[in-house]
């Protein structure tokens, strides 16, 4: 079976996105989406998107993650999708959405970029002296004073399934602040590798840093390898409300794969 797909990517988080609003995809074969994911047999990403109808909603955002498997939250990948939906005319204009962990308004921005909205995070868990986040993905936060010298898949693997993130695991993501901004660095599970951005981790470190903090109203700008987000968000003692995660989501191309060639 051919299929059309397109290729988009958030800030260098690259997903493979299908219009199935068909239902024609055949949703259950994970392998199939593992080999459509690889870069060398298939067409490479960080994962898979299939764009759905939804009864209340614009559209609904289904993720699959790198190893074939159903994923959660999405950020970047969230982006990505309203920018294909803007770019199809599934929507003309700023919409709600419906992903995995329930509904997201997204907006585009004057400059172009897309800005979607986090549902509220719960005060961190403190695990051996870290945050431990739910951005709709689940993310550990380790400070560090040089993230550019941290070998993050060894340092992260080596955490992503220690027993006290059983049974789904955790990503793991690397912050160093500086004077004006953080960096990130994430290891993501179900791509089980270092991604170029990661749009709930950068969320989450962006919350972690500035917990406790006597401000109600944050804005931070986020440097990763693959460019630069903005998190802002209001902060109480129990949550973090009015989240915001705006950066760059782009069409890289747009092709028509035989199915049938991936087995």
């Amino acid at each position: 079976m051919q299929k059309e797909f397109n290729k988009y990517h958030g800030a260098g988080n690259d997903f493979i996105i299908i219009d199935n609003r068909n239902k024609e995809f055949p949703v259950g074969n994970s392998k199939l989406i593992q080999r459509l994911c690889d870069r060398h047999f298939g067409i490479g990403a960080d994962g898979m998107i299939l764009i759905g109808d939804h009864p209340e909603y614009a559209f609904e955002m289904q993720y699959f993650n790198a190893d074939g498997n159903i994923g959660s939250m999405c950020g970047n990948g969230g982006r990505c999708a309203f920018a294909f939906a803007l770019d199809n005319g599934i929507v003309d204009g700023d919409c709600m959405f419906y992903a995995a962990d329930g509904a997201h308004s997204a907006h585009r921005t004057e400059n172009n970029e897309v800005k979607i909205s986090i549902n509220d995070v719960l005060k961190p868990r403190v695990i051996s002296g870290n945050h431990f986040i739910d951005t709709g993905s689940p993310h550990y936060i380790i400070p560090v004073p040089g993230v550019d010298n941290i070998d993050v898949v060894a340092r992260g693997g080596s955490i992503r399934w220690t027993k006290q993130f059983e049974p789904g695991g955790t990503n793991v993501n690397f912050v160093e602040t500086l004077t004006d901004r953080i960096k990130v660095r994430t290891y993501e599970r179900g791509v089980e590798d270092e991604t170029l951005s990661c749009g709930t981790g950068i969320t989450a470190s962006a919350i972690s840093g500035r917990w406790g903090s006597t401000d109600m109203e944050h804005k931070v700008l986020v440097e990763t390898r693959g460019g630069l987000l903005e998190v802002s968000f209001i902060l109480s003692k129990e949550k973090a409300t009015n989240i915001y995660l705006k950066g760059p989501a782009a069409k890289v191309y747009s092709g028509i794969i035989d199915l049938s060639n991936l087995k």
